[in-house]
């Protein structure tokens, strides 16, 4: 299975100079804006929304709550933002894949057409964890028992086409393990359900496992090379599994929005992803912002949910 090409793009729009638009909107919002996540309070998601939330509000003179929807993989909240009112009071946090997944696996109640896409703010490598006393050393060692006993380690995702559900289909699909997958609505039930023994291990993002390792082991991660939140930390890659994973947010709003009120959430969102004190912000999380443009990155949504498209015709994971 070939990995998705994502890490010379990255570099190469972080290298280019943001687009602008030609004429610069002067629209503001006129009461509080609504920032809505597709997982629970206390994910990573959820953090980084807020953390964008307290930057982006500046840029725009208005408060911005962030509204927590969980469930089916965000689609409960990403249909909640395409139904809204097209008038920038509503924004939604898209996770990447299950963003482009979603409408690939089912009858999903929107599509990309159904946004207008602001631009991607960060990127988070996804990884597995286990339980400071868990017998499972390593990732050979994981994939070994796997392989001795097929079915019989529990894996928790934080839902079905999301990044670690993906990442789990592709260990699967290289090796020829097999796991028991458990999907929960977000990282802290999934820490939860890890230390109280319901889980043998967890998928969840570098952004997620590096606040708090108490009782925990990061074992790897799928990022191009070692982070430095994780230095200890190896890359899937470097234990012979070629793939890479991440975990992406980004912003968009009803595709109905009118491109005056779209230029202006762009101008906004750029401006805070930008301004060094979100970069610090973020970094104190333990997670990498990484600015695309909404044209560019809608671009790249597009091409990568067509990619999806073809690998589900091949290798649907809806059961893995």
């Amino acid at each position: 299975m070939t990995p998705l090409p994502r890490r010379a793009l990255l570099g190469s729009l972080l290298a280019a100079p943001l687009a602008a638009p030609a004429l610069a909107s002067n629209w503001r919002p006129d009461r509080p804006v609504e920032l809505v996540v597709g997982f629970a309070p206390g994910g990573g998601t959820d953090v980084v929304a807020r953390l964008f939330a307290r930057h982006l509000e500046t840029r725009l003179g208005q408060p911005i709550t962030v509204t927590n929807r969980p469930g089916a993989s965000s689609e409960v909240a990403l249909s909640y933002v395409a139904r809204s009112r097209p008038d920038g009071h509503v924004l939604g946090l898209t996770n990447m894949p299950s963003f482009v997944t979603v409408p690939v696996e089912r009858r999903a109640q929107y599509n990309l057409d159904s946004f207008a896409f602001l631009g991607n703010i960060m990127t988070d490598p996804t990884g597995l964890m286990v339980r400071a006393d868990s017998p499972i050393q390593d990732v050979p060692d994981l994939i070994r028992r796997a392989l001795a006993a097929p079915d019989d380690i529990t894996v928790s995702t934080s839902g079905i086409g999301t990044d670690d559900h993906l990442m789990m289909a592709l260990i699967s699909s290289l090796t020829g393990a097999r796991f028991t997958i458990v999907h929960y609505n977000g990282a802290p039930v999934q820490r939860t359900a890890l230390l109280s023994n319901l889980v043998q291990v967890n998928c969840v993002s570098i952004g997620e496992a590096m606040p708090d390792p108490r009782g925990t082991r990061f074992m790897a991660h799928g990022g191009a090379e070692r982070s430095r939140f994780a230095p200890e930390t190896p890359t899937f890659k470097s234990l012979g599994l070629d793939f890479e994973m991440y975990s992406e947010r980004g912003l968009v709003v009803p595709a109905a929005t009118p491109s005056r009120i779209t230029e202006r959430l762009r101008d906004a969102m750029q401006e805070a992803a930008t301004d060094p004190a979100t970069a610090r912000a973020f970094e104190a999380q333990f997670i990498e912002p990484t600015v695309e443009p909404g044209p560019v990155w809608e671009a790249r949504m597009r091409a990568t949910q067509s990619r999806y498209t073809e690998l589900w015709r091949r290798t649907p994971w809806i059961n893995t």
